[in-house]
């Protein structure tokens, strides 16, 4: 069901998909014209298309229903658009007796007709239920180079960070590689990694670390899937606490090179590698995306959606209601942004 918002820009609301089936995480990706809406709700995975660079979306198609999906606190689906395929990516797993975790797998499904039929799902992680936690990210060139990272718990104690990559688009993978295992014995359990290529096809990828009592961001890159870098700390200070801010961040390629998003604290950052972060404002759940417009912010503060448009300063009230956001950037220099908001998925140009 699609409904029209009226207010200062016009918006898309999507949903509901299910009476009793709140719909979770959204998240937004983009080539040419078409851009993807993938999100969970109930025990299924749902995409819906535009055409016409987020005019209009079509209906939402149900991509999967396997088990249970774990979609809460970033824990839903991943969507890119490879070469003529869009591939999602989420966890699901069987339902678990009361009490205990459910345990899941990394499994990808993709379409080749604009969303309105898709595979049969394909398992990334090559250990059963190594991904269980349900935290991951997926990135594409855009020209069939496909990489997933997540947390792993194949050791038995800890989480480590894991990836694999495809080179058709996600149809197959090739093997898992540890990309970091903390010397502490676990990164931050509860925190998603976000992952990136560039235009040199260089595969980056950030996580939250646990080094120290501190849980920092940090940034590794690898140009071939395979040996990843030694992971460098990002922005120059630390936030010391003794629990998960289950918070991981964005992350993105401009013309300048990669540009990342986090929370520390109470507060939103924004930083380079190598270079002093810039307090953006106060919230959490930042999204990310850079195009030919720049770069583009989006992050929740106290129930609403705060927004940072390319070559400004100050942030400024998207919406006023809403959490967990996402971002996609356009090929004309804007933005879609995207969030869940009383359980429906409002869509809004971003301009």
């Amino acid at each position: 069901m699609l409904s029209l918002i009226l207010g200062a820009v016009m918006a898309i609301q999507i949903g509901p998909v299910a009476p009793v089936a709140p719909e979770h995480t959204p998240q937004l990706a983009a080539k040419g014209s078409m851009v993807a809406l993938a999100f969970g709700a109930g025990d299924a995975i749902y995409c819906s298309v535009s055409h016409d660079g987020g005019k209009t979306f079509a209906p939402p198609v149900k991509v999967a229903e396997e088990g249970v999906f774990l979609l809460t606190h970033h824990r839903g689906p991943r969507v890119v658009v490879t070469g003529d395929a869009i591939v999602i990516s989420a966890v699901g797993g069987k339902k678990a007796p009361a009490g205990q975790y459910p345990r899941g797998d990394l499994t990808v499904w993709r379409s080749v007709d604009g969303g309105k039929t898709w595979s049969k799902g394909t398992r990334v992680n090559d250990v059963p239920n190594a991904s269980s936690e349900a935290l991951h990210a997926l990135a594409s060139d855009g020209k069939g180079t496909v990489f997933a990272a997540w947390l792993d718990n194949r050791k038995g104690h800890g989480q480590q960070l894991y990836g694999a990559r495809s080179m058709d688009g996600g149809v197959t993978w090739l093997k898992n590689v540890m990309i970091y295992d903390s010397p502490e014995g676990s990164i931050c359990q509860c925190c998603h990694p976000s992952a990136a290529i560039d235009s040199q096809g260089r595969i980056l990828v950030m996580f939250r670390n646990w080094m120290d009592g501190a849980r920092d961001m940090y940034l590794t890159e690898s140009r071939d899937g395979e040996t990843f870098s030694k992971p460098v700390k990002l922005g120059m200070g630390s936030w010391h606490l003794n629990a998960c801010p289950m918070d991981g961040g964005g992350l993105a390629v401009s013309r300048e090179g990669a540009v990342t998003a986090w929370r520390r604290d109470h507060e939103i950052f924004l930083a380079k590698p190598g270079e002093r972060e810039v307090e953006l404002g106060t919230g959490s759940d930042v999204a990310l995306s850079a195009g030919v417009g720049g770069v583009f912010a989006v992050w929740s503060k106290a129930g609403a959606i705060q927004a940072l448009f390319p070559g400004e300063n100050t942030s400024r009230n998207l919406a006023p209601h809403g959490t967990f956001p996402s971002v996609v950037a356009l090929a004309n220099g804007g933005a879609l942004a995207a969030w869940e908001n009383d359980g429906k998925i409002d869509i809004q140009p971003v301009r």
